[in-house]
């Protein structure tokens, strides 16, 4: 029972590490990025684990990944354009 909330954490936790590697110009800080994805993640475990009930962990996690990335998301800032490139 406290497998999937763990599990949960631990794939918010390495989604958030991927998304600071990949775009660490266009997120704000580590701590904010590390809290928002494994927040996410437990919250999309909790969701589906509501929806599916007992018994579908590999479902819960998969659903607690995609949760996870789309709160993470949210975070990523535009690119801003220079001056010169707008006009």
């Amino acid at each position: 029972m406290i497998l999937e909330p763990l599990g949960s954490v631990v794939l918010g936790l390495a989604l958030a590490w991927v998304a600071l590697r990949s775009l660490p110009h266009r997120l704000p800080s580590r701590r904010a990025v590390f809290s928002t994805g494994a927040l996410g993640a437990l919250f999309g475990g909790f969701l589906m684990h509501s929806v599916l009930g007992p018994g579908h962990a590999v479902a819960t996690l998969v659903g607690a990944v995609l949760v996870g990335a789309v709160t993470l998301s949210l975070l990523v800032r535009s690119r801003r354009l220079s001056r010169s490139a707008a006009a």
